[in-house]
């Protein structure tokens, strides 16, 4: 194990620092560009959840090179800058951070909308999956403010038990969804990308972030259609591409030589930054392992209740040294 190691197990994670990009996930968005031509005529972009900012760079180099491309991103954390972007540290789900995009438009509305933002995921499948899904849900409420008829919304989905619940919202606004999956997101992962096309919100529907969509306090009932829908499923990017599941040498197949290569950039502000520090200095609390506390066979198995006695009796001072596990 070494620091090649990831670059045998994730060819592009490799690739991404290869070719300049912040993260891998840029491959994501680049190959559903070659199914969807999601950049074809697009001159306003906004990347919400948008740090450690690969989606930001690649609408960076296919809209800002424009003469008339504008590319907003937007995230609760710091990001270090790109050129062509510019960048909000502000809250997906506040109203000011929807008139901050649309006052740096200039007034107009953006004419895509993106999102590879995704919760801290705990192992939980369930929890996971509706973590995902109200973050989905924020970035379409706030999309609803800033972008255009007929405009494009691309964001990042959990395909778990009641996806076919989020697709049918998602038809509410937009009469083309499809559920598309890059050749770069790994075939283990649940993870796919909903590419919402022709925004089309409902007759007498108006945008308000103080409801969240679909939330406890939205109503409904004022949303009609199906419950439940299945929408197409497409996969994207070349076949004969490489495969994000496999491990490959260092030495590529096109004859390459291989050189390690740092990251592109580094986070300027983790959120685990702290822990890090504690850890290094050794003042981080120690995780006490089952194998580091001697309990014997014996003491494990149920024991029947004792009869009580007239006399307390202590127990060994060895047994009790044998059963402490404090450091």
């Amino acid at each position: 194990m070494g620091r090649t190691s990831k670059d045998k197990r994730d060819v592009y994670y490799r690739l991404a620092k290869e070719n300049g990009w912040r993260a891998r996930s840029a491959f994501k968005l680049l190959q559903l560009d070659e199914e969807f031509q999601l950049f074809q005529g697009v001159t306003r972009a906004v990347d919400l959840c948008a740090a450690p900012g690969s989606w930001s760079q690649v609408l960076s180099q296919k809209i800002g090179g424009q003469e008339s491309g504008h590319v907003v991103a937007v995230d609760l954390q710091a990001m270090a800058p790109l050129p062509g972007v510019l960048q909000i540290q502000g809250d997906i789900t506040q109203l000011s951070t929807a008139k901050e995009i649309i006052q740096h438009f200039e007034g107009c509305p953006a004419d895509l909308v993106v999102c590879d933002g995704a919760p801290d995921v705990t192992g939980l499948h369930d929890v996971d999956e509706y973590m995902q899904a109200q973050l989905l849900l924020a970035a379409l409420n706030i999309a609803t403010h800033v972008l255009k008829p007929g405009g494009c919304f691309v964001a990042k989905i959990f395909r778990g038990r009641d996806v076919t619940l989020l697709y049918s919202q998602l038809r509410v606004f937009f009469p083309s969804v499809l559920c598309a999956k890059p050749r770069s997101s790994r075939n283990s992962s649940i993870e796919a990308f909903a590419v919402c096309r022709g925004y089309d919100p409902p007759e007498g529907f108006t945008a308000d972030l103080t409801k969240p969509l679909l939330g406890h306090s939205y109503d409904v009932n004022q949303l009609d259609g199906p419950t439940r829908i299945i929408v197409p499923f497409v996969t994207c990017g070349d076949l004969s591409s490489y495969d994000s599941d496999r491990s490959y040498p260092v030495d590529l197949e096109d004859g390459s030589e291989y050189k390690y290569t740092l990251p592109t950039q580094l986070p300027i502000s983790p959120p685990y930054q702290e822990a890090c520090t504690l850890k290094k200095s050794g003042r981080l609390a120690k995780e006490i392992h089952p194998q580091d506390c001697p309990i014997r066979r014996v003491d494990t198995l149920p024991q029947p209740l004792a009869t009580p006695q007239p006399h307390t009796l202590l127990a060994p001072e060895m047994e009790d040294n044998e059963m402490n596990c404090s450091p």
